[in-house]
Order: structure tokens, then sequence, then C-alpha cells
């Protein structure tokens, strides 16, 4: 595989500030003991400081789960990605289905923080998926193209290194049900023609498109073996160091 993969977990509102310096440390361990592919944690936003300080000198790499467009100003209750990077962050976490289908953010707003977040120099990892209903109907590649187009608006002059797209069938996510190596690879193949419609097609080739979506260490190798899965957007499996530990050395 040309492109190195990334494991990256999502921690999403979980742990406190000490159960979660002796997770970020042990998954450093197990990161720095991999140099084929890369590891990525998404902590939530408070346990930043204690991770960042428990991961500082690994090759791990420290993720945020959201972020705004602004470096700074009258924007209650959201991360500055100024701030984010300073804290040690250089991946951010856009556009999760959580954020989507609880919280009401469309792809208008997914657009204006990816930008925001490239321009002050982090990596957006955009999460893209249908819906069970949506599957059902047999438009999944109606709505994850418009994710994609939609989410990547005014984007330009993209490098593969800034730059990750994750697909989470929003079916799949925390259901312990997990799309078929056959499925995710149909998707993600689809994924990386449309980027390749929309940019160079020697960059769409690049870049790094993950699975998400109930994924663990029965399943990864698996996945792995799939010519345009790049990697996974790990939740529940990322808060146990043993199970993480097995993801990323999947084979």
């Amino acid at each position: 595989m040309s492109r190195r993969p990334l494991i990256a977990g999502n921690w999403k509102m979980h742990l406190g500030v000490e159960e979660a310096a002796r997770l970020a440390a042990a998954v450093a361990a197990a990161a720095d003991a991999v140099t084929d592919r890369e590891v990525m944690i998404a902590p939530q936003m408070p346990l930043l400081p204690a991770v960042a300080s428990a991961v500082a000198g690994s090759a791990l790499r420290l993720g945020a789960q959201n972020a705004c467009w602004a470096g700074h100003g009258a924007f209650t209750g959201e991360a500055s990605p100024v701030l984010l990077k300073e804290l040690g962050c250089s991946m951010v976490i856009l556009g999760h289905s959580e954020r989507r289908h609880i919280f009401g953010e469309m792809d208008g707003l997914v657009n204006r923080r990816l930008l925001g977040v490239v321009e002050h120099g982090l990596t957006p990892v955009l999460c893209v998926g249908e819906t069970l209903d949506e599957r059902e109907e047999g438009r999944t590649r109606e709505v994850v193209e418009r994710q994609v187009r939609e989410g990547l608006q005014g984007l330009s002059g993209l490098h593969p290194d800034s730059l990750v797209v994750a697909y989470e069938p929003v079916w799949a996510i925390g259901t312990g049900k997990t799309a078929t190596r056959e499925q995710a690879q149909e998707v993600h193949a689809f994924i990386r023609t449309l980027l390749g419609a929309m940019f160079e097609k020697t960059v769409a080739s690049q870049i790094r498109i993950l699975y998400g979506g109930s994924v663990n260490s029965q399943t990864i190798d698996d996945l792995m073996r799939e010519p345009d899965v790049d990697g996974a957007l790990v939740g529940g499996a990322a808060l146990k160091a043993d199970e993480f530990t097995k993801i990323i050395h999947f084979k």
C-alpha cells in the first residue's frame, strides 16, 4: 500500500483526567512500536492538556473532535484551531454523524469548519456516511457524494497529507454491526473516484480514506486487506488499551 495507514481513536465524551492520561500513555507505547502506520487519538477537549503531556515525545498524533473556523472571537462554546494547535493537536475530526444528527450540523457548517481548520494548519478528518434508511432506499452514493462535495467546497491547492476522509455508515456506529469488507471497499472506491473528479487524480490516489463503524480487533485485518481502505476511525474499542493495541497492530 502506497498510502501510510492511519488508525484513529475517537474517545467521544468518555474518561476522566487520570484514566485518560494512563490510556494515552499505553496507546503511545503501541504507536511507538510500529513505523509503517500512523496512530491518532482524539480525546474530549478538556482532556487535551493532560493527554498531550502523557504522550509528549512519542509518535502518537493528537486530534480534536471538532473545531471552530475562526482562530479567536465571540464564539461561545467553540474550540479555537489556534489553541488546539498550541495544545499539540495536528488533526481534527469534522462532520461526525453525532455532530450532524444530534447537534444539527449541516454540510455548510461542516465545510466552514473544514476550511478554517485547513487555513490554520490542521488536518481535517471529514466524516461522511449514510443512515440505515438511506442505505435501504439505495441512496448511499447520493448521500456520500453530497457530503463529500459540500464538505470540501472551496478547498484548493490540496496536498494529500492535508485531508483525511472517513466513511462511517451511521447504521454501523456503536451498533455492533460492521459493513462487510466488500461494502466498505465499494464506498471507499466511490469516494476516491469522486475525489479524483474534484481534484487531481494523482492527489486523490494518495488521500487516506478510513473506515469507521464498530471496528474491533476481529474485523480490522479483513478491512485492511481492501485496496481503498487506508485505516480506521475507531470508537468504543479505542477506549480499551489492549483492544486498541491489537487494532493498531493489524496484519
